[in-house]
């Protein structure tokens, strides 16, 4: 499996999005959160489609929050294969968010988003099996 981050794996519609806050179930790995729910969109190329985002009350200035979300991507893209392994027949949109107040590591994102993403499989194996 290609370690990439493709345009096609970007949440980025704003329908998706606004069903991921109403209908979506949360994962907690502090200081990263993990919003997914399952979407039956026709336009759907990918399993899943992720996206970041990072508080602009607790982060004021846009470089912070930026490298924040550039520390998530690369955790994500990097691990991937962790959801991608597991065998599941509907498609997710999912959000990672960051909570913390202080600007993290990349080892510690890294570390919290690898928690997550197994987490995830075994909240979607138990639902699914």
């Amino acid at each position: 499996m290609r370690q990439t981050f493709s345009k096609k794996e970007k949440l980025k519609s704003k329908k998706d999005i606004d069903l991921l806050f109403s209908k979506g179930k949360s994962l907690t790995a502090f200081p990263l959160k993990l919003i997914y729910v399952a979407t039956e969109i026709e336009d759907f190329d990918m399993p899943f489609k992720v996206g970041v985002s990072v508080s602009k009350r607790l982060f004021k200035r846009a470089v912070d929050r930026n490298r924040i979300k550039r520390l998530l991507r690369e955790a994500y893209r990097l691990n991937k294969q962790i959801i991608y392994e597991a065998e599941t027949n509907k498609q997710y949109a999912m959000m990672f968010l960051y909570l913390g107040k202080e600007m993290p590591d990349f080892k510690i994102v890294e570390e919290r988003v690898v928690r997550l993403l197994t987490k995830y499989n075994n909240d979607i194996s138990n639902k699914e099996g």
